[in-house]
């Protein structure tokens, strides 16, 4: 399904500002918050607080950055392999070969007629290019030819992307295999509360009729919507932390302000602390997840 997202790369001071420093930006853009409204005053807390929109996975002490827009891209990806019951290798396959070929964008330009997250070209027999924009179709289609791939479980990530991309230089996916391998484990729910996003608030009020609609097509799971809040339930522990690190990877297009899996929770802000979960005031049963939108 079409979508229009607006993402920003994730940076960070190696310093704090100095106080004079910090109080000369708020001179000047304390002007430019009253000109512009809440763009301004936007780009006057990224400014403040030296965090600016976009997300962040850690696993085994390595962290790695997404733009929003990349973050949720690589949660249909993880998701779909999920659902399909593929093994999380498959889901880093498809990361990594993302990552090389459009950096995990949906874009319509590419080389000689290709588009998309994989760069799949009408003309090869991928699809039409109206439905290879669609994420969750791309990525169906490249998990419907990984499996083609003769011992692909075994095979080196780079080798196994090449068979099925067909590329110019395959071994250039091998250079993405860490960054892809701890964000499909943390998609997968393999390694929990290791995905976050640092988000500034949401304009206006969401429905939940977006959020059900990605979850099924994502995870071919049914939510409960009570008012803001939908709840998942997902039997397994892995599978919920899997709904709730996508959750978070998705908060920028759906307005999703909190979410709660066990004892742990996420709250959305543009604050560095954001990018990571926090024990939650009181447990909710394993197996479940809790995901609040603005209101």
């Amino acid at each position: 399904m079409p979508r229009t997202l607006h993402a920003g790369l994730t940076l960070a001071e190696e310093q704090p500002p100095s106080r004079g420093r910090l109080l000369l930006r708020r001179f000047l853009l304390l002007g430019l918050a009253g000109a512009v409204g809440v763009g301004g005053w936007t780009a006057y807390r990224q400014l403040a607080t030296g965090v600016s929109e976009g997300c962040s996975v850690t696993v085994n002490s390595q962290t790695f950055t997404w733009a929003t827009d990349q973050a949720s891209n690589a949660a249909v990806i993880t998701a779909i392999g999920g659902r399909r019951g593929l093994p999380p290798r498959a889901a880093s396959i498809a990361l990594a070969t993302a990552m090389q070929e459009s950096k995990v964008r949906n874009i319509r330009f590419g080389d000689r007629d290709s588009v998309g997250l994989f760069q799949q070209r009408p003309s090869q027999g991928w699809g039409t290019v109206e439905q290879i924009m669609n994420p969750e179709y791309s990525t169906n289609k490249f998990y419907d030819a990984l499996e083609k791939v003769k011992g692909y479980r075994d095979l080196e990530i780079a080798v196994a992307a090449q068979e099925v991309q067909r590329s110019a230089d395959g071994s250039a996916y091998a250079q993405h295999e860490a960054q892809a391998r701890a964000t499909a484990s943390a998609l997968s729910g393999q390694t929990p509360a290791a995905f976050g996003c640092a988000l500034a608030d949401v304009e206006g009020t969401p429905s939940p009729g977006l959020l059900l609609s990605l979850l099924a097509a994502d995870h071919a799971l049914k939510g409960r919507a009570a008012g803001s809040v939908v709840t998942v339930s997902a039997v397994e522990k892995d599978l919920a932390w899997s709904v709730g690190q996508w959750a978070v990877a998705r908060a920028k297009e759906t307005g999703v302000v909190s979410v709660q899996v066990g004892d742990r929770v996420w709250t959305r802000a543009l604050e560095r602390s954001a990018y990571g979960w926090q024990d939650a005031p009181s447990a909710i049963p394993v197996g479940t997840v809790r995901i609040t939108l603005a209101s």
